[in-house]
């Protein structure tokens, strides 16, 4: 399973971007994603937070599960009191994924229940010794990125709130960036 984090102002900007391979069952931790792919991660993250701007003001939850879906991508978003967006793309088979075989039917949006917001699909859990890619939609796949969504939190917070970074050093900070690889060996 390959990974894609993004981390969005509130300007929806891009601060920070990092793309990473799941480390359990064997995994070697490096994102597999077709090389068409780095660049469509991007515009399907930004494509999301339409519905991310829909959902926030109907949830009372920072951490909004799985808001889109597109082909094999499933985007997963967190956001902060700040409003800053930390959006994770899962991508369970990438090389499976082609971007330029676009299907002819409307869009693959959610169902717009509660506001655009998707149930997570809770019919089973992770099974198999917590193989996530069994099943993207699970419940245990919502609780895995939802541990990693608030360890990323805490990083950030603990770098944005360090006197020794300026504001643009937090992101470019290779502390950060170990962090959430490791979080994301924890979890993911």
């Amino acid at each position: 399973m390959s990974y894609h984090l993004s981390i969005i102002g509130t300007l929806d900007n891009p601060l920070f971007e990092l793309s990473f391979g799941s480390s359990k069952q064997g995994g070697d931790g490096v994102a597999k994603f077709r090389p068409e792919a780095l660049y469509m991660n991007q515009f399907l993250v930004h494509a999301a937070l339409d519905l991310v701007e829909e959902v926030q003001w109907v949830s009372k939850d920072l951490y909004l599960k799985r808001i889109d879906s597109h082909q094999n991508n499933h985007i997963h978003c967190f956001l902060t009191g700040g409003n800053v967006k930390f959006m994770l793309l899962m991508n369970p088979d990438p090389q499976a994924t082609t971007y330029s075989a676009y299907p002819t039917t409307p869009a693959s949006r959610p169902g717009t229940q509660a506001g655009g917001r998707q149930s997570g699909g809770a019919t089973g859990t992770t099974g198999a010794g917590g193989m996530l890619a069994a099943n993207p939609t699970s419940q245990g796949t919502e609780e895995a990125v939802r541990a990693f969504m608030n360890e990323v939190y805490e990083t950030w917070l603990k770098c944005i709130m360090n006197p020794f970074y300026t504001a643009n050093q937090v992101v470019t900070s290779p502390v950060f960036r170990s962090r959430v690889l490791a979080a994301g060996r924890k979890y993911l």
